[in-house]
C-alpha cells in the first residue's frame, strides 16, 4: 500500500473503538506524526458490550472492560475534553475557553449518545439510560438500593439484554416498546417473535405496541408516583406501569451536535463518501473533504456491498474495522483509498439462546429458514431483499453462521458456487 505523506498531526475526536483502532492502525502503517484523542469521557477506551450484559447480570466486572492496545500509539489523551466546534477551512478543532487544537487529518469517531423519550425525567435517580460506564455505575448502585421491578422502555439489543440480564439476577422486569415483536427492526418479525416468545417464557411482562405518555417519579417536586414506587409511567393505551427503576433504551442518536456549523452533512450523522471521506456540502455541491475521515457508529455512509444508500451501523465489530480503514484513507486520501464494504457482524445473548447475525437483516423484504429447529431455538435463517441475499441471523448456530456470509449478494434461487448452502423454506412469523 502506498502512502501520502499528508498529514503531520492527526487528531481523533472521540476516544472510543473506532478511534483507537485508528490510531493503531496509523501507526501500524509507519505514520510518525502526533496523535491527539480528544475524549469527552474521563476514560480511555473501553469495551462498551458488556454494559448491558455481564455488569448486569453480576457476571463481569468493571475491570473486565479494558480494551486490548495492540501498538504503541505514542499519543496525548485529552480525556474529560468536549470538543464543541469545527473549522473544516482552517483545519481547527474548537474546544471550551477558546482552545484550537489544529490538525493535518482529522477522524470524527464520537459515536453516539442515548436518544431521551420526550417527557422521560432522565434527572431523576429513578430513571436511567445505559450507554457508558457512568451510566451503569450509576443503574448499578441504585440497584442495589433494593430495587425489585425494572421497567425497560425499548425493545431493540440493548433493552432486551438489559431485560435478560436482570430476570437472571431474580428481579421482575416489565419491557415496554412501541413494536409488535422484540428486535424485529434489526432481525425481522420472524426471528424476533422467537425472542419475543423466549422472554415471555422467562417470565419477562411484555407490554408491546404501547408508548409512554406520563411520567411521575419519587424525587419530583410536582407529580408523585404510586404510593412505594420509586417511578410510575402511564401508556397511552390507559394502562399504568409502577416499577423501582425504569431504564430508557430507545435507541442512539449520533454524537455530531459539535458539527453543526462546520459544512458536514450531519443528517443522521456525520455523511462519508465510500472511502470514510466526510462530504462538505460546499454551497449546493457535495464534495469529499481529503483530512476529514468519520468512522464508527456516528459515520453514515454507503457501504456498496449492499446499494448507494448511506447509512450508520452500530456494530462494535465494524467500528472497529470502521476505524482502521478510516486511517487507511486520511493517509491515502480520496483517489487512491478503498471503500469500505464491510459484511457487519453482531451478537447479543439472552436467556441462554446466543444470536449471531451477518450483513444487514433489517434491509430484508423476506426471511427463509436455512437449517435447523426453531422450536429448539437452534437454527440459521436468510434474509433476502428483492430474492437478494442480504443477510443471515443464527440462533445457537454460530459455528454455520460464516457459510452463509458467503451467500450476501447472491440471488437465492440462482445457482450459487459449489459448497455453498441454500436456503429454501419460507419462515412464519410468531
Amino acid at each position: 500500500m502506498e502512502h501520502q505523506p499528508r498529514p503531520h498531526v492527526v487528531v481523533i475526536a472521540g476516544a472510543g473503538i473506532a478511534g483507537l483502532r485508528a490510531a493503531e492502525r496509523l501507526r501500524e502503517r509507519g505514520f510518525d506524526g502526533q496523535i491527539v484523542f480528544i475524549g469527552e469521557e474521563p476514560h480511555k477506551p473501553y469495551n462498551r458490550t458488556p454494559l448491558s450484559k455481564q455488569l448486569l447480570a453480576r457476571t463481569g466486572r468493571l475491570g473486565d472492560l479494558k480494551l486490548p492496545v495492540f501498538r504503541d500509539l505514542d499519543a496525548v489523551w485529552r480525556l474529560g475534553t468536549r470538543a464543541l466546534g469545527l473549522d473544516v477551512a482552517s483545519n481547527r478543532l474548537l474546544l471550551a475557553r477558546g482552545e484550537e487544537v489544529e490538525y493535518d487529518g482529522l477522524v470524527i469517531a464520537t459515536g453516539v449518545e442515548a436518544r431521551h423519550l420526550p417527557g422521560a425525567p432522565v434527572w431523576s435517580d429513578h430513571v436511567w439510560t445505559l450507554r457508558d460506564m457512568a451510566d451503569a455505575r450509576g443503574l448499578s448502585r441504585r440497584l442495589a438500593d433494593g430495587a425489585r421491578h425494572i421497567a425497560v422502555i425499548g425493545t431493540g439489543f440493548i433493552g432486551c439484554e438489559i431485560a435478560s440480564s436482570l430476570r437472571g439476577r431474580g428481579l421482575d422486569v416489565t419491557v415496554i416498546g412501541r413494536g409488535s415483536a422484540l428486535m424485529s427492526s434489526a432481525i425481522g418479525k420472524q426471528v424476533g417473535g422467537l425472542m419475543t416468545r423466549l422472554h415471555r417464557t422467562n417470565q419477562v411482562t411484555l407490554m408491546l405496541g404501547r408508548n409512554p405518555v406520563r411520567w411521575a417519579t419519587a424525587d419530583s417536586l410536582t407529580e408523585r408516583p404510586r404510593s412505594g414506587a420509586g417511578v410510575s409511567i402511564w401508556l397511552d393505551d390507559g394502562g399504568r406501569v409502577d416499577a423501582d427503576v425504569a431504564v430508557v433504551a430507545v435507541g442512539a442518536l449520533p454524537a455530531t451536535r459539535w458539527l453543526q456549523g462546520s459544512g458536514l452533512d450531519i443528517t443522521d450523522g456525520v455523511l462519508t463518501g465510500p472511502t470514510t471521506h466526510a462530504v462538505l456540502m460546499d454551497g449546493t455541491t457535495p464534495a469529499l473533504t481529503p483530512s476529514v475521515v468519520a468512522a464508527g457508529d456516528v459515520a453514515r455512509w454507503p457501504n456498496l456491498l449492499f446499494d448507494w444508500t448511506p447509512r450508520r451501523v452500530e456494530h462494535w465489530i465494524t467500528a472497529s474495522e470502521h476505524g482502521q480503514a478510516a486511517a487507511d484513507a486520511l493517509l491515502l486520501g480520496p483517489d487512491q483509498a478503498a471503500a469500505f464494504t464491510p459484511t457487519p457482524r453482531f451478537w447479543t445473548e439472552q436467556f441462554g439462546v446466543r444470536l449471531q447475525g451477518v450483513g444487514r437483516p433489517g434491509l430484508a423484504d423476506a426471511c427463509c429458514l436455512a437449517e435447523g429447529s426453531t422450536k429448539a431455538l437452534e437454527f440459521v435463517a436468510v434474509y433476502t431483499r428483492q430474492g437478494v441475499v442480504v443477510g443471515a441471523v443464527s440462533a445457537n448456530a454460530g459455528a454455520r453462521l460464516l457459510e452463509y456470509a458467503d451467500l450476501i449478494g447472491w440471488p437465492l434461487d440462482a445457482s450459487t458456487p459449489a459448497g455453498m448452502p441454500v436456503a429454501r423454506m419460507p419462515m412464519a412469523t410468531v
